[in-house]
């Protein structure tokens, strides 16, 4: 089955080509120039953006992958979670395809498209530990199958993307602040300035990531003389141990052997790093989604609905967006 899948959940607008052979096209155009000067993103200013650019977007993946728009079998789209007005541009133009070519549609939770994206890469053997990091997400996840997921663990107040990115925007930095940071963490030193970490007592698997925040801001007011790399590589090492810990104390608690860490904060280095040497040094396979399956992307949409449709799932063509859309069950 040859798939079009679209994701616009927030502010990249992508599209992609699926079939048996794995990816055949994935387009992906970001927004960052237009909301850079804000510091983060409009919402008003994504919509409109995503109106711009999602034909031509589907237009180039279909071109990428060789094809045109009749030889598409179905279609898939993000419903959710995500930015509401971003989110109906792509679902209602899936939509529209799907209705006016007879073709089958289905939606896809924007959350178990980052669960899967490492399978769009390589074959992982289920079940195996899931932690979603990213701008507006963080939680921990058994992968038990194609569509079965236990949540373990979840940010109890702000997502670790959204600690880098306030973090940069204290610092001065640009955005989006998470990559930003982790360029000038790379040379400073990481035991310069010792951020709090926040342990949960009766927690379980759960995060916090507010209270670095305000550490940050705090050492800032009070007026901190060390060097910006150091600053950058001491918050960063922060947040990257407050991610490890609960994520290697759940795989060894429920005895998975692979651990997979996906969305947007994958792609940080410092993690990629701590989370692999950590896990190695424990007896786990640590896997990570190549760089372009870390950040928003339809192909990892594509993979999910892709396998959904081929179950026989279909969804009704009056499908709606919604800005959360939880996944799963709770452990």
């Amino acid at each position: 089955m040859r798939v079009l899948a679209i994701e616009t959940s927030c502010d990249d607008t992508a599209a992609a080509v699926l079939d048996e052979s794995g990816v055949r096209a994935s387009i992906v155009a970001s927004q960052d120039m237009v909301h850079g000067k804000y510091g983060g993103i409009v919402p008003e200013l994504a919509s409109r953006q995503h109106m711009v650019a999602i034909l031509p977007v589907i237009e180039r993946a279909l071109a990428d992958a060789g094809i045109g728009l009749d030889d598409v079998e179905a279609v898939t789209a993000t419903y959710g979670p995500g930015l509401v007005g971003s989110l109906l541009v792509g679902l209602q133009v899936a939509k529209g395809i799907a209705f006016e070519r007879g073709l089958p549609f289905v939606g896809v939770n924007h959350l178990e498209g980052h669960l899967l994206a490492i399978l769009l890469d390589r074959p992982v053997a289920f079940p195996y530990l899931g932690l979603l990091v990213s701008g507006g997400h963080t939680s921990l996840y058994l992968v038990e199958d194609i569509g079965q997921y236990r949540q373990l663990g979840r940010t109890r107040d702000d997502a670790a993307g959204e600690a880098f990115d306030k973090g940069a925007k204290m610092l001065g930095l640009g955005f989006p602040g998470g990559r930003e940071i982790d360029k000038r963490a790379a040379g400073g030193n990481r035991t310069a300035i010792r951020f709090p970490r926040a342990s949960i007592k009766r927690g379980g698997y759960d995060f916090s990531f507010s209270g670095v925040k305000t550490s940050l801001r705090q050492h800032l007011l009070d007026g901190g003389t060390h060097a910006l790399d150091d600053v950058c590589a001491s918050y960063q090492e922060a947040i990257v141990d407050m991610l490890v810990g609960p994520t290697l104390k759940a795989a060894e608690d429920l005895g998975v052997t692979t651990i997979v860490v996906s969305g947007g904060v994958s792609a940080n280095s410092r993690l990629r790093a701590s989370m692999t040497d950590a896990g190695t040094a424990a007896g786990f396979e640590v896997a990570f989604p190549r760089f372009a399956y870390c950040t928003d992307n339809a192909a990892m949409i594509g993979y999910a609905g892709r396998a959904r449709l081929l179950r026989g799932e279909r969804h009704d063509l009056t499908l709606n967006a919604a800005a959360t859309l939880p996944i799963g069950v709770d452990a």
